[in-house]
């Protein structure tokens, strides 16, 4: 049974996902705007509520704001629904995410930029975990996520179905900006520390970068995500102004 205790993810999973909440417990004296709309939401769709002493609270976890859900885990999707939900294909495939407060921000901002399914690794990725799931501030439960065994075979599947892959990598002779992103796309970002893997690199149809002119020589791996996605949304919704 996995936990929950920040007030906007807690809102998110009960209006999109009720079916994942097992029960919330609401701290008996505390009362906001966010508590009530998330008892209101629980009412509507049958959620058990319980009414408990701020202690009780405490020991489940100490940083909670007054409310905790008890979840059943969020299951991942298959490639297959993700791309047969995909009109333009716009993916996004993570290459060895490690952090749960990476891997949440990029959920949160690939929801927010309309990517329609996050595709992971089964080995050297973090899960699904509840700080994921914290850090996407409810984004998690409207994003498809599938796992995969082996993701360069994946890629060469994704190929298949006409989807272009672009990597983000620090090496690459080219900027970010310089790829039709009106085609059907996945972005291809690596790990904090070593970034794309060699065969993962091999496997993309174009390396892109972004240009650092400071002292530092890299980006956090979540900045670059919302970097290449917004440049797929900006080009995406330049045509539908066309």
């Amino acid at each position: 049974m996995e936990k929950i205790s920040r007030l906007n993810p807690i809102y998110e999973i009960v209006k999109s996902a009720p079916s994942r909440v097992n029960k919330i417990l609401i701290q008996k004296d505390k009362r906001q705007r966010r508590i009530t709309q998330i008892i209101h939401q629980a009412k509507t769709k049958d959620i058990p509520l319980l009414f408990v002493p701020k202690q009780k609270l405490d020991r489940l976890d100490r940083s909670h704001q007054g409310v905790v859900a008890l979840l059943t885990p969020k299951e991942y999707s298959t490639l297959d629904v993700i791309l047969s939900s995909a009109k333009v294909p716009f993916f996004v495939l993570l290459d060895g995410i490690e952090d749960p407060q990476n891997l949440g921000a990029i959920i949160r901002t690939a929801e927010g930029a309309g990517v329609d399914g996050i595709i992971l690794p089964e080995r050297r990725s973090v899960g699904l975990s509840e700080a994921v799931s914290m850090v996407s501030a409810g984004a998690l439960e409207y994003m498809k996520v599938a796992r995969v065994k082996n993701l360069a075979r994946t890629m060469d599947d994704l190929k298949g179905e006409g989807v272009w892959l672009v990597g983000a990598e620090a090496s690459g002779k080219e900027y970010w900006y310089e790829f039709d992103y009106k085609l059907p796309v996945g972005i291809v970002l690596g790990s904090e520390g070593k970034g794309l893997r060699p065969l993962i690199r091999r496997k993309c149809d174009k390396i892109l970068s972004i240009p650092l002119l400071g002292n530092i020589t890299s980006l956090n791996v979540s900045v670059a995500a919302a970097i290449f996605l917004y440049e797929v949304v900006r080009q995406r919704k330049n045509r539908e102004n066309e």
